[in-house]
C-alpha cells in the first residue's frame, strides 16, 4: 500500500511538472531563454567594392573580440568605411570610422569609443586570418581589423586573431594588389577608395 501511495504521488508530481513546463513554453521569455541556450554558428560577409569575403569566427579563443565585431557589424558600424591601409604580401586594414565619406579625422585613428582587453592566442597569423589592429598598448583594439594577405607569424600572440577567410580569397588578392602611395615613409594608402559597403552576420 505504501509503495502504491508513493507511486501515485510521484505520478501526480510528474503530471504537475509536465503541465508547468507546457505552460512555461507558452511564455515568450521562456522560448527566448531556450533558444539562446545554444547559439548557432555565425559567419561575417564583408561586402566590398571588389566583391565579398566570408569570415568564420573563432569564439573558442577570442570570445569577447568575436562578440564585439558582431555587435559593431549588426549596428552598421562598418558600413561605408574603407580599407585605408594596404601592404601587399602582409595585410589589408579597415574598420576605422574616420574612413567614411565626409569624415575629417585621420584614417587609422578612429574607433567605437571603447577598448578591448587583448585575447592573444595560439592561432597563427597566416594568409586569410583576421585579427584586431591596435596601438602600442595591448588592450587598445576597438573596431579596426586587418586580414593577412601573407604569412605574418611575427604577430602571433601579440595581436588578437579571431577568425579566418573561408570564401573570397580572390577578393582579398584583388584588394591587396591595388596600387598604393605614401609620403616619404610607408607606402600603404590605396590610390582608389576600397569601400566596405556592408558587413553582415549570417548563419554559418
Amino acid at each position: 500500500m505504501r509503495r502504491r501511495g508513493m507511486a501515485a504521488s510521484e505520478q501526480g508530481a510528474g503530471a504537475v511538472s509536465i503541465w508547468f513546463l507546457r505552460s512555461l513554453r507558452a511564455w515568450p521569455w521562456f522560448r527566448a531563454f531556450m533558444s539562446t541556450a545554444q547559439p548557432a554558428n555565425e559567419n561575417a560577409i564583408i561586402k566590398t567594392a571588389y566583391g565579398e569575403m566570408t569570415i568564420a569566427f573563432w569564439p573558442d579563443v577570442a570570445p569577447k573580440t568575436v562578440e564585439n565585431f558582431k555587435k559593431l557589424a549588426r549596428e552598421g558600424f562598418y558600413d561605408g568605411t574603407a580599407f585605408h591601409r594596404i601592404i601587399k604580401g602582409f595585410m589589408i586594414q579597415g574598420g576605422c570610422p574616420n574612413t567614411r565619406k565626409g569624415q575629417s579625422g585621420m584614417p587609422g585613428t578612429g574607433g567605437p569609443g571603447w577598448k578591448l582587453k587583448a585575447e592573444f592566442n595560439a592561432k597563427s597569423h597566416v594568409r586569410g586570418v583576421i585579427s584586431m589592429a591596435r596601438s602600442s598598448h595591448p588592450d587598445s583594439a576597438g573596431s579596426q581589423f586587418f586580414i593577412c594577405h601573407g604569412d605574418a607569424k611575427f604577430l602571433d600572440r601579440q595581436y588578437t586573431a579571431f577568425g579566418q577567410l573561408v570564401k573570397g580569397d580572390d577578393v582579398l588578392e584583388r584588394i591587396a594588389t591595388v596600387p598604393v602611395t605614401g609620403n616619404g615613409g610607408e607606402k600603404s594608402t590605396p590610390v582608389e577608395r576600397i569601400e566596405v559597403e556592408s558587413v553582415k552576420i549570417v548563419a554559418a
